[in-house]
């Protein structure tokens, strides 16, 4: 089922298809230069942060709790204004939104805000009637949004009846019964078992092939992988920003390959010091090295060709795709030793990883809920190597 984006002109919505026809880049959904945020006298909760969303695109501002994601939210729809720095929101700075800038957005906030003693279907009447849609024009429009989320068969049950995930479906329809183009979505699978959070996810994908553009705030950091751009935030600073693969390459200094001989040698070590694009050479044990490389598969082929021609054995050599939990800790830890984002490690220099108790410590935070399968590449599973042949 798909929703059809109301605009008050009739132009097609933007979808990447048509982005990449068109000369020119298309201009940015949202536009934040240098934004600061201070209450008072309190220290910044948010400090200087810069980024831009494309039409078509899924871009997630992830963080821990209390690192400013609901309060940039709150600038982008309007609610705060910035202490300093520029936001606009679809060319218009959000707390100058008409009426008619505002139908174009929707936003589906963090915690249930509908009425529990009316209906499923009097609750979407409530909110369509709200944007001005009159009763005869939006039947159709309140049917497509709650069959979208698998909730037209509830449609006369009392939302105190509902279960905490058919509230959080019934406010994403809520969110979607007008038609905007830009949506804003707050914490949308807080709570939420791991099989819904699946189809809220396949929902986004949906809207996004429709042509929608996406702005969700999550601190699940396996969700990161199903978004077009990601923007981590701590404390209010921007720690890394770009794709789910450039934010892994700043975050581990750039690709990884682990590679397995018989015995770590001076000749071996030599010969990868030697080498162009390896930027840092890691001692895992005795037997394991882990290289830090600007591109791995050429990196591979090219130490595969220079042990040959050395006559050294190579054991197992692979490229490392780190999940974004060991992403996520490696930034915070990162920005906790006081290091800038995008510091790199020297080329050439040979450290030893720490070792607990012969192993590798664990870099994940505590334990959240495995993203869908359907998100993880073929073959492999989040967090273990991806073996290139």
């Amino acid at each position: 089922m798909s929703l059809k984006i109301l605009k008050p002109e009739d132009t097609l919505p933007v979808t990447p298809e048509t982005v990449a026809a068109d000369s020119a880049p298309p201009e940015p959904v949202i536009s934040v230069e240098k934004v600061c945020k201070q209450f008072e006298k309190n220290e910044p909760t948010i400090r200087e942060i810069s980024f831009e969303v494309r039409p078509g695109e899924i871009f997630c501002l992830l963080g821990p709790s209390g690192s400013g994601k609901s309060t940039t939210m709150r600038m982008l729809t309007g609610v705060y204004e910035p202490t300093q720095g520029r936001i606009q929101v679809l060319g218009v700075e959000p707390h100058r939104f008409t009426r008619q800038t505002r139908s174009r957005i929707g936003y589906m906030p963090q915690h249930f805000v509908l009425f529990p003693e009316l209906s499923t279907l009097d609750n979407i009447n409530f909110v369509a009637s709200a944007y001005g849609m009159s009763w005869f024009g939006r039947s159709a429009r309140v049917r497509e949004a709650l069959e979208f989320v698998d909730l037209w068969e509830a449609r006369d049950r009392l939302v105190s009846q509902l279960s905490g995930g058919m509230r959080r479906r019934l406010d994403l329809a809520s969110t979607l019964v007008h038609g905007p183009e830009l949506i804003f979505v707050d914490e949308p699978t807080a709570g939420i078992d791991p099989i819904l959070r699946a189809k809220f996810w396949d929902h986004f994908k949906s809207l996004r092939a429709e042509g929608r553009t996406l702005f969700v705030t999550t601190q699940y950091v396996t969700e990161a992988d199903y978004c077009d751009k990601v923007a981590i935030l701590s404390r209010g600073r921007l720690l890394s920003l770009g794709t789910p693969e450039e934010v892994r390459k700043q975050a581990m200094g750039g690709g990884i390959i682990n590679l397995t001989l018989e015995e770590v040698t001076g000749q071996a070590l030599r010969l990868l010091r030697a080498m162009p694009g390896i930027r840092d050479i890691l001692t895992v044990s005795p037997e394991e090295l882990r290289l830090v490389v600007d591109d791995s598969g050429y990196i591979l082929r090219e130490i595969v060709h220079a042990f040959q021609e050395a006559n050294l054995d190579i054991l197992n050599i692979e490229s490392y795709r780190p999940d974004f939990e060991e992403v996520f800790v490696r930034l915070l830890e990162r920005e906790n030793a006081g290091l800038e984002a995008s510091e790199k490690p020297k080329a050439g220099r040979e450290r030893l990883l720490p070792v607990e108790g012969g192993r590798l410590p664990q870099l994940v935070p505590p334990q959240e809920a495995n993203p869908p399968r359907d998100a993880r590449p073929s073959g492999q599973r989040d967090g273990q190597p991806e073996v290139l042949k």
